[in-house]
């Protein structure tokens, strides 16, 4: 045991509680047929609440961690931090990126060999918790030899060195039995076209992808691969920019079988849409897989990570990824961190509570919306002359006999309604 945590106790099911505790996620709590949390699938970042130091574009470190350096022995002390976060909010899951876990070393050869022995380390301590892996990735996005991508790069060694990393990334989810694996393109994108070969560097990430998928396979890997969507920041554009191009990507290689995405709130509103859009998209076209919730700052125009604190928001993204059959191996990861002057061990833990129950409130929400049915029978009723058999037969008929008919029926159709006002008036009833 450390003593990171040694005033804050194990966080409960309290709802009259005026300290810290759940006030409205109980994991036990039935829904739908299902407990809340293999509903929710709660997953604790690694990278943003033990490897953040606290930096932003004008500032440096204002958190320090005990575990702070770049040895085993303190990579092992945090991940005994972890675990005993881990404990205290009762998570079923956490995710992981290779430089969060192991220290870097001098060569490839060295921060492999750490890696393998904090993957072993991490074992022992999964052997004892009920936290277990929703999923790994490769950081290939923060080291400077990643500056002009890792797939996408105009060097060879470093598409070559990036695959290698991913392999291992692989091999130790696969090991640790972690139910996907994330692939996010931190700097797969550009600056300029000026130095930019468009069709190369997309040609590269495709096939970068179909050897994670020919990967999978050869190990054995039941899992699911998942692509993370992000628009911009830092690149000008990144060729994962959203749902949409993303499964564009995926069409053109091949893939669409193969892959689905992890959604992060935030990238999905620098990206121009709301949560609820990429979702629900995601699920029309088959890839929906998990989510990374978070919030931005609408002021800031960047991606800031917050923790989420809006209901209605949460509630509409919860709604479709309900109306898709909830989640398989996905999950709810909270890839969200402290602000800067949070500085107390406790912090960390308030955090991760507020969120747990403001998802717990949103989901709740989202499920007694699609218990009540208003919101789809008045969908369906909008739709309803497509279900006709005039309205089928139509799709499977042509212009120059579809324009006969027109003029020969005479028919003059009129604008209906879309009653989004009143839509949106059902919902604020539940939420």
């Amino acid at each position: 045991m450390t003593d990171f945590f040694k005033d804050v106790e194990k966080v409960e099911f309290q709802p009259e509680s005026t300290g810290l505790a759940y006030r409205h996620y109980n994991p036990d709590e039935m829904v739908r047929g299902k407990r809340m949390e293999d509903h929710l699938r709660f997953a604790v970042a690694y990278w943003h609440s033990f490897a953040w130091p606290g930096g932003d574009p004008f500032g440096g470190e204002t958190f320090e961690r005990p575990w702070f350096g770049d040895t085993l022995d303190l990579a092992k002390l945090k991940a005994d931090v972890a675990f005993e976060m881990f404990d205290i909010l009762g998570v079923p899951y956490f995710c992981w990126h290779d430089a969060d876990i192991r220290p870097e070393g001098n060569t490839f050869a060295e921060s492999q060999k750490n890696f393998e022995a904090m993957i072993d380390y991490l074992a022992e301590k999964m052997s004892s918790s009920k936290t277990q892996l929703l999923w790994g990735t490769a950081n290939l996005f923060s080291h400077r030899r990643f500056m002009s991508g890792a797939a996408t790069n105009p060097d060879p060694d470093i598409f070559r060195w990036s695959a290698a990393v991913v392999k291992n990334c692989m091999d130790a989810t696969h090991k640790l039995q972690g139910e996907n694996y994330v692939l996010w393109g931190g700097r797969e994108g550009y600056e300029t076209l000026l130095n930019t070969d468009l069709r190369r560097e997309r040609q590269h990430a495709g096939r970068f992808l179909q050897m994670v998928v020919e990967y999978k396979h050869k190990i054995g890997f039941n899992g699911t691969i998942l692509v993370e969507p992000k628009p911009q920041e830092p690149s000008k554009h990144q060729y994962d920019y959203d749902v949409a191009t993303v499964y564009g990507f995926l069409k053109e290689f091949g893939l669409e079988n193969e892959v689905k995405v992890n959604i992060e709130q935030g990238h999905a509103i620098l990206a121009g849409h709301s949560f609820e859009h990429e979702l629900g998209l995601a699920a029309s076209l088959g890839v929906l897989g998990s989510i990374d919730m978070n919030r931005n700052d609408y002021q800031s125009g960047w991606d800031t990570d917050q923790f989420p604190n809006n209901v209605p928001e949460v509630a509409l993204a919860y709604y479709e990824v309900l109306k898709d059959g909830g989640f398989s191996t996905g999950g709810t990861n909270f890839d969200a961190k402290l602000r800067r002057q949070s500085l107390d061990p406790v912090d960390l833990i308030a955090g991760h509570v507020g969120a747990m129950d403001v998802c717990a409130r949103g989901f709740k929400a989202a499920a007694a919306m699609l218990e009540d049915g208003t919101l789809e029978s008045m969908r369906e009723a909008r739709y309803a002359g497509w279900d006709t058999a005039a309205g089928k037969a139509l799709l499977q008929s042509d212009l120059a006999s579809i324009a006969e008919k027109v003029v020969a029926e005479g028919i003059d159709p009129q604008p209906r309604s879309g009653q989004q006002e009143v839509l949106e008036n059902i919902v604020n009833r539940f939420v």
